[in-house]
C-alpha cells in the first residue's frame, strides 16, 4: 500500500507538464471550432493517439499508477484544454473500464485494445447503460438479454440512450437485463463486436454543452452475440444470480454501478479541470480590467469571490485525490467517498463557472471569451453518470445506514 500524498513525484509531474501542452497547443485552439460544428475532432484523437495520449497502455498506466493520482492528473489537464474535445478523446475510457471492472483478463486482452485502434487508424468505444425510461434509476432498464444455449449466444433487444460515442464506435459495452424478477441484480454487461448485425445508431442529440463529444441512441434489434461477449462468464453469472434468488448477501455488484463507482473520482477530476480554466481566465481578466481608475481584482466584491474560486476548486481536487488513492489501495468507500468526489467537483464546476462569467461582465456572456462555453461544458457534470441528488442519497445511505429514498 502506498502512502497518501498531496506531492505528485516526478514521473506524475512528467505526465501533467506533457499533457498541459498538449492542452495548451492543439486542444485550445481548436475548442471553439469544434464546439460550433458539433463533431467528433477525429483529427485530434488522431493526434493525440500519435502522441500516446490516446491509447490503452497510456491509461493502463495512470490507471495502475500507485500513488493513485494518475488517472486525476491527466483527467484535469486535458478538461482544462477543452471539456468536448477531452470528452472525445477518454469516452472510450469508460467502455474500458466496464471490461476492466466486471471483464475476465482473456476478455480484457481481447476487448481493451480493439477500443482504441492505432494511431494509423483510430477507433472508439461506448458504454451503454441508460435508457429513454432509466437513467438514475438502473433497476429499471428494460433491455433485454436472452441466453440460447443451443447457439451459445445471447440475444440482446432494447434501446440505449446518452451513449457517449453510442452508434459510432468499434465496441459498445451494454448492461442488459437478464433476470428481469431480480432488478437491478439481475443485469449483466455484454461486449457488442465491431460489426454485430442488428445495432444501429438512433437520435444523435444537439447538447447545451460538451458539444465536440458525441451522444446518442443505440439501437439494439435482435443483436446475437456469442457466449464468450458476456463479461465475466456464464458461470461467473449463474452463481451471482443464484445468490441473488437466495436472498443472500454477495450477490455482486450491479453490472453498471461497478463502473460508475470505478470511474466517479476520474468525472470529478474532469470537473475541475473545467473550473480550474474558468478561474484562471476570470484572474487574469480581473488583474487587467480597470474600471473606476483601477483593475477591478482591488474590489473586495471580485477578490472575495475569486478566493472562493480557487479554496473550491482546492478542495475538490483533495476530495477526487483521496478517493482516487483509496481506490487503487483497495480502501473500502465506507462513506461514498467516491461519490463525495464526483458531487463537490461538479457542484464546483458549475459554482467557479457561473462566478468566472459574472466576473467577466458582458464579455462573459459572447463568445469571445471561453467561459461561456466553460459553464456549458460544466452543466452536465451535476448531471451525469449519477446526478447530485443521486450522489447525494449515495453518501447518506452510507453514512447512515438507512433504506433511504
Amino acid at each position: 500500500m502506498t502512502t497518501f500524498s498531496l506531492d505528485p513525484g516526478p514521473d506524475q509531474i512528467a505526465v501533467r507538464d506533457w499533457l498541459h501542452g498538449f492542452a495548451a497547443d492543439v486542444i485550445r485552439p481548436a475548442a471553439a471550432e469544434w464546439d460550433e460544428r458539433e463533431e467528433t475532432p477525429w483529427p485530434i484523437i488522431q493526434e493525440a493517439a500519435k502522441l500516446g495520449i490516446y491509447s490503452l497502455d497510456f491509461y493502463a498506466q495512470q490507471f495502475f499508477d500507485p500513488s493513485g493520482v494518475g488517472i486525476p492528473i491527466a483527467m484535469e489537464e486535458l478538461f482544462w484544454g477543452d471539456a468536448g474535445i477531452a470528452l472525445a478523446i477518454t469516452g472510450t475510457t469508460l467502455a474500458a473500464v466496464a471490461v476492466l471492472a466486471n471483464g475476465t483478463e482473456e476478455q480484457i486482452g481481447t476487448w481493451a485494445p480493439q477500443m482504441f485502434g492505432t494511431p494509423e487508424d483510430v477507433k472508439v468505444a461506448a458504454f451503454c447503460s441508460s435508457e429513454p425510461d432509466a437513467g438514475s434509476d438502473v433497476s429499471a432498464l428494460r433491455t433485454r438479454a436472452v441466453y440460447d444455449e443451443a447457439k451459445d449466444e445471447w440475444v440482446i433487444n432494447g434501446t440505449k440512450t446518452w451513449a457517449t460515442n453510442g452508434g459510432i464506435a468499434h465496441v459498445h459495452v451494454v448492461v442488459a437485463t437478464v433476470d428481469p424478477e431480480l432488478g437491478s441484480r439481475g443485469q449483466a454487461s455484454f461486449v457488442i463486436p465491431p460489426g454485430t448485425k442488428g445495432l444501429s445508431q438512433g437520435q444523435k442529440f444537439k447538447k447545451h454543452g460538451i458539444r465536440a463529444s458525441h451522444t446518442a441512441e443505440v439501437v439494439l434489434d435482435g443483436v446475437r452475440v456469442p457466449g464468450h461477449c458476456l463479461l465475466g462468464g456464464k458461470e461467473k453469472l449463474d452463481a451471482r444470480l443464484a445468490r441473488a434468488r437466495e436472498g443472500t448477501r454477495g450477490g455482486g455488484k450491479n453490472a453498471a454501478m461497478a463502473t460508475f463507482e470505478a470511474s466517479r473520482p476520474a468525472v470529478g477530476a474532469q470537473a475541475i479541470g473545467i473550473a480550474r480554466a474558468a478561474y484562471e481566465v476570470a484572474l487574469d481578466y480581473a488583474g487587467t480590467r480597470v474600471q473606476f481608475g483601477r483593475p477591478i481584482i482591488e474590489n473586495q466584491g471580485v477578490a472575495f469571490q475569486l478566493a472562493d474560486m480557487k479554496t473550491r476548486i482546492d478542495a475538490a481536487r483533495l476530495l477526487v485525490w483521496r478517493a482516487s488513492w483509496m481506490a487503487v489501495n483497495n480502501r473500502p468507500f465506507t462513506s461514498a467517498e467516491g461519490s463525495m468526489s464526483k458531487l463537490y467537483a461538479g457542484e464546483t464546476a458549475r459554482f467557479v463557472t457561473a462566478q468566472a462569467m459574472q466576473i467577466l461582465g458582458g464579455n462573459g456572456f459572447t463568445r469571445e471569451y471561453p467561459v461561456e462555453r466553460m459553464h456549458r461544458d460544466s452543466a452536465i457534470y451535476t448531471v451525469f453518470e449519477g446526478t447530485s441528488e443521486i450522489q447525494r442519497l449515495v453518501i447518506a445511505r452510507a453514512i447512515s445506514g438507512a433504506p433511504i429514498r
